[in-house]
């Protein structure tokens, strides 16, 4: 059974092995991964992955099956925020099952917790259209939903950010419809994690024209990307598939001093697996330094 002793001799034995630790780039944006793929390690383990790899915090999935159960982050997301701390990091992003106030969702108990820890923002849960109903009604019925969270959240501090993701039913693929609502906010009230992997699934060739659309309400910018196998959408490493890194240096011209989210969503297996563990970090090395490139920073 691995132990924390023998996961640090692993990475320290690793550092032969791998590429030499990344450079966390020197700008205004803080960087930061999402963690999904090291669902089973310890909160130390995680921080001291991603503090290695050259990133300044994580986007970790507080959620329903996530690395926190909703009902147990009053007594856990201390642990997790302190591990980060230790190691200079943050949790720059909590993605969460929070799309509306409710005992259910432990919307209350989730989000001034967070705020309470210095977590700035969450990534909301998504919402789905009935294809068998009106599209229209089924997004103004959301406004009052939307307007309670973002009620709730200016008062505790924290800023929810809605992801758009690609799909036949999702709110938010086409970009324009969400926006519509959320336009009526200021940015700092609500916001986009404005993902450029499914902006370019759902846009093809106008992208550029969703990014111009909302690149005033971005709170964070997801950098991941994919190829088509078929009529199947498969992750790959970024700057190995379809989304163009001419958006990376596009987005750093608006301004944008917000969060950059890393995904690796591509990796698969037991990060406790020493053998796996190498080639998560070795890929978060890799994909650190194409982002670097496709930012300018390089």
């Amino acid at each position: 059974m691995n132990t924390r002793r023998t996961f640090l001799r692993n990475l320290s034995s690793l550092a032969f092995t791998a590429p030499l630790m990344a450079e966390t780039p020197k700008s205004k944006n803080t960087v930061c991964f999402f963690t999904k793929h090291l669902q089973g390690l310890s909160f130390d383990d995680i921080a001291s992955l991603g503090a290695e790899a050259g990133f300044n915090g994580v986007e970790a999935p507080i959620r329903p099956k996530g690395h926190i159960e909703p009902e147990k982050v009053a007594d856990e997301l201390p642990k997790f925020v302190e591990a980060l701390k230790k190691q200079g990091m943050e949790m720059t992003i909590l993605t969460s099952g929070i799309n509306e106030v409710s005992k259910e969702q432990h919307t209350e108990e989730v989000l001034r917790t967070a705020a309470k820890l210095g977590v700035k923002r969450f990534r909301m849960n998504y919402y789905k259209y009935d294809l068998k109903q009106p599209i229209w009604e089924q997004l103004q019925a959301v406004r009052p939903k939307i307007k309670d969270l973002v009620a709730l959240c200016k008062e505790i501090g924290i800023q929810p950010m809605f992801q758009n993701h690609s799909g036949k039913d999702y709110f938010g693929a086409p970009v324009w419809d969400i926006f519509s609502i959320m336009r009526e906010y200021p940015a700092a009230d609500f916001s986009f994690a404005y993902d450029i992997l499914h902006s370019t699934c759902e846009g093809g060739l106008s992208w550029p024209l969703e990014f111009n659309l909302v690149k005033d309400h971005i709170g964070a910018a997801y950098f991941k990307d994919f190829k088509w196998d078929g009529r199947k959408l498969v992750t790959v490493p970024i700057g190995e598939g379809q989304v163009d890194p001419a958006y990376g240096k596009m987005l750093m011209k608006t301004g944008y001093t917000g969060p950059i989210s890393l995904h690796l969503e591509y990796l698969k297996g037991d990060p406790k697996d020493p053998a796996v563990l190498k080639g998560f970090r070795e890929a978060h090395t890799r994909d650190m330094k194409t982002l670097s490139g496709w930012l300018g920073w390089a």
